[in-house]
């Protein structure tokens, strides 16, 4: 199983999270402020980092920040911090994931097994499904997986968009990042860009647009793909 680096200031939060990882077979290596976490992230080699941003000693972000100049580490963020702004800088910096306290601890477990289980971008499957469409990355082309000779155009935005999400399956995705990938640097406040494209998406794709169960909105933050 994964070895994963626990970093909070809360003893408590240390405690719960380590008995829970242990009984599902983690290997667990805690610290309790972003100087240990730093050293032990490049001494432990850890699969995946808890980080909480409120840290007595350096900002989470900077931490995040300072990892991301050398590992590509999954970091599953955790923190008391609700605020969008909050956020979107933790995901900008790097960050994969983000869960606010006070947190369920399921919802914290099935977040960090949605970033252990993503592969590389070299084995990502390049075929993937939403509703009944059959996606094909790499050939850019759409069918009905009950009807193969019904096919659905995507225009070459919606399959920018479509590719990012859908090689990061379970990441969630800042609309900074996207808007930045998608359109460039100087388009990263123009989110209705996004929520525009998102929504043609949803209608070409999902079986019920009104309730995507693929193509996810986390409010404030961005979107994610979930198979």
């Amino acid at each position: 199983m994964a070895r994963v680096l626990i970093v909070d200031d809360e003893p408590q939060i240390l405690r719960a999270l380590r008995i829970n990882l242990l009984a599902r077979q983690h290997e667990v290596v805690t610290a309790e402020d972003g100087t240990q976490a730093l050293a032990a992230a490049g001494r432990q080699h850890p699969d995946l980092i808890v980080l909480d941003l409120g840290l007595p000693d350096l900002d989470g972000v900077e931490v995040i920040r300072s990892l991301r100049t050398w590992t590509p580490i999954p970091i599953v963020v955790l923190s008391g911090r609700a605020d969008s702004q909050d956020k979107i800088d933790a995901l900008d910096a790097g960050a994969d994931d983000y869960v606010t306290k006070p947190f369920n601890i399921d919802e914290l477990l099935a977040r960090i097994r949605a970033v252990t289980r993503r592969t590389t971008p070299a084995e990502i499957d390049l075929t993937v499904r939403i509703g009944h469409h059959d996606i094909d990355l790499t050939a850019h082309t759409v069918h009905r997986s009950d009807d193969p000779a019904v096919s659905v155009h995507l225009t070459r935005t919606e399959w920018q968009l479509l590719s990012i999400l859908a090689r990061n399956p379970g990441k969630l995705i800042s609309q900074r990042q996207l808007l930045q990938q998608v359109w460039g640097p100087t388009y990263q406040e123009e989110t209705q860009y996004l929520r525009q494209y998102i929504a043609q998406l949803r209608r070409k794709l999902e079986d019920d647009p009104s309730r995507p169960r693929h193509i996810i909105t986390e409010p404030g933050m961005g979107y994610r793909y979930t198979p």
